[in-house]
């Protein structure tokens, strides 16, 4: 049997192992961050809890950074050279055509 057969049997146990564990443990859901941390210690500070200026529900806040990330990335990707300066493969290829 091959090494990267033998990888590939061991990687599919772990991942089945995995799952039949996630499976077993009871459901519960999670509080958030500010009910688990923010509201607790403002009730032990004798202050309540104020509504958010910007109070979006769900994950649509997830999805708005998540799009800023790609956006920032695409124009990050873009201006690569203009930020970090040419790479030497990009030198050496210039220094080639330059003689």
């Amino acid at each position: 049997m091959s090494p990267n057969r033998l990888w590939l049997i061991a990687g599919l146990a772990l991942l089945i192992a995995l799952v039949i564990v996630a499976a077993a443990q009871p459901a519960t859901e999670w509080e958030g961050v500010d009910a688990a941390v923010v509201q607790r210690y403002a009730a032990d500070l004798g202050r309540e809890a104020w509504t958010p200026f910007v109070n979006v529900q769900g994950d649509l806040l997830l999805f708005v950074f998540a799009v800023a990330g790609a956006i920032g990335g695409f124009v990050a990707g873009y201006c690569w050279r203009d930020l970090f300066g040419p790479t030497s493969i990009v030198k050496d290829v210039q220094k080639a055509n330059d003689a």
